[in-house]
């Protein structure tokens, strides 16, 4: 277990990282500026959901002909801006934020750098595992935001109406700070399997009480789906609560994969004690 030496004072750290959050930035900046010139593809991505034609639709319209042998109604929703300049400041944001999203594996790679020789090879290889899954599992999760809890939001919420005579006009603006949050917070509920590999090893969660509060956990991932997709289609409903219900069992299996694994080393660990 070998750990490079680190002769650097603080100064040269400080210089060193200020270096890494500029090319950072640079990097991120001119993904973005990319993203904002191709200004037509970027929000051909952005609004697709807002029609009636996106795939998740047409997806869940096929499965729901085919059980019930009638295809749902279709749907216009409009938006409208409300600010002389908003258009064009969400135009620069929309950009930033994809200029980010692409930018990501070398903003990941550039930190690690930095961190990296103050950390043991075996240290390394744990980090390795921990940033590159939650990685992966923060896209999954940003992914589905925009392919399912989205749509079913947006379809639900945007063509409700309480009579009428009243005309919904949802703002640019509105559209996509509820895009922007839902995928954010989609991202962040699928780092449960990560999350819970984490405590396990540190011995702080165990696969026995997951199990025994399984029952309560259901009932919470319906509540938080029910909040996520307010609609009383029982199909939409199962089709948030699956994937974070899925997410959680397959906590339980790293859970107790890792305990598993540390009973077998413990043997060996206390001999060499």
């Amino acid at each position: 277990m070998s750990k490079k030496t680190d002769t650097g004072t603080f100064w040269d750290h400080l210089d060193e990282l200020r270096n890494i959050l500029l090319k950072i930035t640079l990097v991120a900046v001119l993904c973005g500026i990319i993203a904002f010139i191709f200004k037509d593809i970027l929000f051909d991505i952005v609004l697709a959901p807002k029609n009636d034609t996106f795939i998740t639709y047409r997806w869940l319209d096929g499965i729901g002909g085919f059980f019930s042998g009638v295809s749902s109604d279709s749907f216009d929703v409009s938006l409208i801006n409300t600010g002389l300049a908003q258009q064009f400041v969400i135009h620069v944001k929309t950009a930033l934020c994809f200029g980010v999203l692409c930018a990501s594996p070398y903003i990941l790679y550039q930190l690690f750098k930095f961190v990296s020789p103050a950390l043991y090879d075996n240290e390394k290889e744990y980090a390795v595992e921990v940033v590159g899954s939650g990685y992966l599992m923060f896209l999954i999760g940003v992914m589905a935001g925009y392919f399912l809890i989205f749509p079913l939001t947006f379809r639900f919420l945007g063509t409700y109406q309480v009579s009428d005579d009243v005309t919904n006009l949802i703002s640019l603006d509105s559209y996509m700070s509820t895009l922007v949050l839902i995928c954010i917070a989609m991202g962040v509920v699928f780092e449960m399997p990560v999350i819970s590999w984490i405590m396990a090893k540190m011995g702080v969660l165990k696969a026995s009480f997951m199990k025994t509060y399984r029952k309560h956990a259901i009932v919470a991932i319906l509540i938080i789906a029910a909040i996520i997709t307010p609609t009383s289609d029982v199909f939409t409903l199962l089709a948030v609560s699956l994937p974070m219900y899925l997410l959680y069992e397959a906590s339980i299996y790293l859970v107790r994969l890792t305990e598993k694994k540390r009973e077998s080393n413990l043997p060996i660990e206390a001999a060499s004690l």
